[in-house]
């Protein structure tokens, strides 16, 4: 048996250092997601399918982010989503490691997409091995993420099998009960710290996916590490978010959010449910998304000037972590309305 402790996003503060950056204008957030391809905006939309289809992609290109678009419908379907993508370099969308997957890529290759997605709950398999080399024998021009890891070996073994980029972190999501269910997984800010010591290249990019409710906790994902955020919380319930708006009697509007293992994904995917490991929920209808990218583009921008960092690289050399207490957590909230 093996005892660690693992930090959360929570537990943790950016010490601020001097900073001689007079406007966030002169901090750049630009990623490379590798030597073709980069990002204004390190935010990555999840392949969800309350959460990213056509129109998200669409608004997360025109952000300077990415949007991949889900795989759970025929693939008919998600062909025609990705008709609708018009960035021809933000052609992005998920795929499965069985079944269908190899005729899925290469429909998903014919109509543009360089960017696949290999979407999957557990990452660190062999059949992901497999999948990986298939499809990079297949498409050696393809932009190949894979994921979802939560350890420095699962970083390293999936970078070797020929990933570009791994999405990092197990069962942190805001809808997903993987840890519950199942008792594994890994902090998700641990998880970053813990990809980032692999020993690859660091050209394969890391992608900090699940429990980011904020721009501080992009900024600290970024700092420990992460080339891109990948959220799906914070997406959900805007106008670009697949699904109708359900209104009630009080006025009020919300939409459909669900994590991909809940009972009734699985059962409007695949007509029954092999899994219980998220749940199905509303949330408040947020209006356009374009919104909520430039609180959260704004928010990061403050947080690197915070460190004296005007790139994501220089944040990552100058950041300082420090473990809070409990009682640092609740001070660092808004807590004036708790003083009753």
């Amino acid at each position: 048996m093996i005892y660690r402790p693992a930090l959360s996003y929570n537990d943790v503060l950016l010490v601020p250092k001097y900073s001689d950056i007079v406007s966030r204008k002169e901090v750049s957030i630009r990623s490379d997601l590798d030597q073709w391809r980069s990002l204004d905006l390190p935010i990555i939309s999840s392949p969800m399918d309350t959460v990213t289809e056509s129109s998200m992609a669409n608004a997360m290109a025109k952000a300077g982010g990415l949007g991949i678009v889900h795989r759970y419908n025929s693939i008919e379907m998600q062909v025609q989503k990705i008709y609708e993508v018009k960035d021809a370099d933000r052609k992005a969308a998920a795929i499965g490691i069985t079944g269908d997957y190899l005729e899925r890529a290469q429909a998903l290759y014919d109509v543009g997409v360089r960017i696949l997605c290999l979407d999957v709950a557990h990452g660190h398999h062999i059949l992901m091995k497999k999948a990986i080399q298939s499809l990079r024998a297949l498409y050696p021009d393809a932009h190949i993420m894979a994921g979802n890891v939560a350890t420095k070996l699962g970083f390293e073994d999936l970078a070797n099998w020929g990933a570009d980029s791994i999405r990092c972190n197990i069962g942190g999501g805001s809808i997903c009960s993987t840890r519950v269910q199942t008792g594994h997984g890994v902090p998700g800010l641990q998880t970053i710290f813990d990809c980032f010591s692999a020993n690859v290249a660091r050209d394969v990019k890391i992608i900090a996916d699940g429990g980011i409710r904020n721009s501080g906790d992009v900024v600290k994902a970024l700092a420990a590490g992460a080339d891109f955020v990948m959220v799906g919380s914070l997406l959900a319930g805007t106008i670009e978010s697949p699904g109708e708006v359900i209104y009630s009697s009080d006025g009020s509007s919300r939409k459909i959010y669900r994590g991909m293992a809940s009972k009734e994904a699985q059962h409007n995917w695949r007509g029954k449910h092999s899994s219980n490991e998220g749940i199905s929920t509303t949330v408040p209808a947020k209006g356009p998304v374009r919104n909520v990218l430039e609180d959260l583009e704004n928010g990061i921008r403050s947080g690197l000037s915070y460190s004296g960092a005007r790139t994501i690289t220089e944040l990552q050399v100058n950041a300082e972590f420090i473990v809070q207490t409990a009682s640092g957590q609740t001070e660092s909230g808004t807590h004036i309305l708790d003083r009753r």
